[in-house]
């Protein structure tokens, strides 16, 4: 039987995923790698840490599953979006350490586009709906003012995934999801708008050719089968940005169909036929795999990530050789809904374009002098949902949602979070067996596609087997109904307050 292999390239590493032609999962090897933080609002990882830890991973992988290069059909790429890596016309890597997608050095240089380009046309037009310095485009006009001799010496811009793709092949390329997070894609057009390159000043053929997701565009090179323990000649799809292979993975085929992702970051994403856009609100939209429908998102930037944070900090003597996240998850379930009159706000990384301010810090509300640990621990809980359920409403007001909302990540491992999740979403919140591997099975599938082992995408939904269903408890759904309006104007003051903050 032929196997497939599936990249996922996140923010904190590399997951390497085996999967069968059938689309079952095999194994995985997760390597982390570094982010840097040279200085304020500066975000960099290096590329040759991705390839190498590609290659760590695959070798790994092979080993540990006993399986052969040439069992391998296809390998293929989920990506991290909005990357800047900069190539020279030999293909060469320009900068060591190169700007991701929460980088935001670029302000100045997104208030000079829109100086020449009017902001909602561009956004009505892109569904770039996070702050534009968020994005390639401007990434590159900062690269032109700042490091023009690096500028100068630019081929070709590429993606995370698409340098992996390169690195592989020697082929350099794009899918629609991965260009539609360049700042310059038309959605409607499903290509790039030449005007909005004009706008920005930055040359047109910098950026590379797009193919379809699931596109074969070459094949493992000798070197890069060397390096990895691939066969020469694996056959390597195009791959998509992790949003939209996350979707496919998650059963996004059709309207309506949406799930949560509870990582680090957090957004809710649902297919749709028609870009979900709105200048005031602003949803994020990306190109969905499959021609013709696409990925429509809200955000948050700290989900995860806050919890670790609490973790760390809160609950660092539970680090005795038991699970923390487990005992944190006890103490949860041992606090009722509304944790004592404590609320959290979760916004330690910021604000997205759909909470009141991008300068918004996080913080506590309704402490006491009876107020424990494990109230503190539930209430982040809670306010990483309630965040969420801020975004739901706008995307609700949008679309609709069909179903039960499909919950992915890690945070979908713990049993209580996803009833209060329920709870405050007033959804049924199913977890399936595919859990944290959404975005791998999104990557192998468009593998199997490319290279002729499925004819489509209708067998993702079958991939999936109920593990969990929580259904919403009315009683504690009218609790949070209640405390929502409460979530929303403390947000308010809290976005006002900080920006006080920063002016002092």
């Amino acid at each position: 039987m032929k196997k497939l292999i599936a990249y996922d390239l996140g923010t904190g590493g590399i997951k390497a995923s085996l999967f069968s032609e059938d689309g079952a999962s095999l194994s995985d090897v997760f390597i982390q790698y570094e982010t840097y933080f040279p200085q304020e609002h500066f975000v960099e990882q290096r590329p040759m840490d991705w390839w190498d830890h590609v290659c760590a991973a695959t070798q790994k992988l092979l080993l540990t599953s006993g399986s052969s290069a040439s069992d391998i059909a296809c390998v293929a790429l989920s990506g991290h979006s909005l990357v800047a890596v900069p190539l020279d016309s030999m293909g060469r890597l320009l900068a060591d350490q190169v700007p991701i997608w929460c980088d935001m050095r670029a302000k100045e240089e997104a208030g000079e586009l829109f100086s020449q380009l009017d902001y909602d046309r561009w956004y009505l037009t892109t569904g770039n709906g996070d702050p534009a310095e968020c994005y390639t485009i401007t990434k590159l006009m900062w690269m032109k003012k700042h490091r023009p001799g690096l500028y100068s010496q630019i081929h070709k811009i590429l993606g995370s995934k698409d340098f992996i793709n390169y690195m592989l092949t020697g082929t350099m390329c794009t899918d629609p999801s991965y260009a539609s997070g360049f700042g310059v894609f038309n959605l409607l057009k499903w290509d790039y708008e030449p005007e909005f390159m004009e706008a920005a000043g930055i040359r047109p053929e910098l950026f590379p050719e797009i193919r379809p997701s699931d596109a074969i565009i070459g094949t493992v090179t000798p070197e890069a089968a060397r390096m990895t323990g691939l066969a020469e000649g694996t056959p390597v799809a195009c791959g998509a940005v992790d949003n939209t292979c996350m979707a496919l993975g998650a059963r996004g085929l059709k309207e309506g169909v949406a799930y949560t992702s509870l990582g680090s970051s957090s957004w809710i994403a649902v297919t749709s036929t028609k870009p979900i856009v709105d200048r005031d609100t602003k949803p994020f939209v990306f190109a969905h795999a499959r021609k013709g429908y696409y990925t429509c998102a809200v955000s948050i930037f700290s989900a995860g990530n806050s919890f670790r944070w609490i973790r760390d900090n809160l609950c660092r003597d539970l680090g005795d050789g038991t699970d923390t996240y487990d005992a944190m998850n006890r103490m949860a379930e041992n606090v009722p809904p509304g944790s004592n009159g404590v609320m959290f706000n979760p916004t330690l990384a910021g604000g997205s374009a759909q909470e009141p301010s991008p300068g918004l810090k996080g913080g506590f509300m309704g402490l006491s002098l009876s107020t424990t640990r494990e109230d503190l621990v539930r209430a982040s809980m809670e306010g990483i949902a309630m965040s969420l359920r801020c975004t739901l409403d706008i995307l609700m007001t949008q679309t609709t949602i069909t179903g039960e909302m499909l919950i992915c990540g890690g945070g979908s491992k713990s049993a209580i979070w996803r009833q209060i999740f329920a709870d405050i979403y007033n959804l049924p919140v199913l977890k399936t067996n595919i859990d944290q591997n959404a975005a791998s099975l999104g990557a192998a599938a468009l593998a199997a596609n490319g290279c002729g082992l499925w004819d489509g995408y209708g067998r993702i939904p079958h991939i999936h087997r109920t593990e969990d269903l929580s259904m919403p408890d009315p009683n504690a759904n009218a609790l949070y109904e209640t405390l929502l309006p409460v979530y929303r104007r403390w947000a308010g003051y809290l976005a006002e307050l900080s920006g006080m903050m920063t002016k002092a």
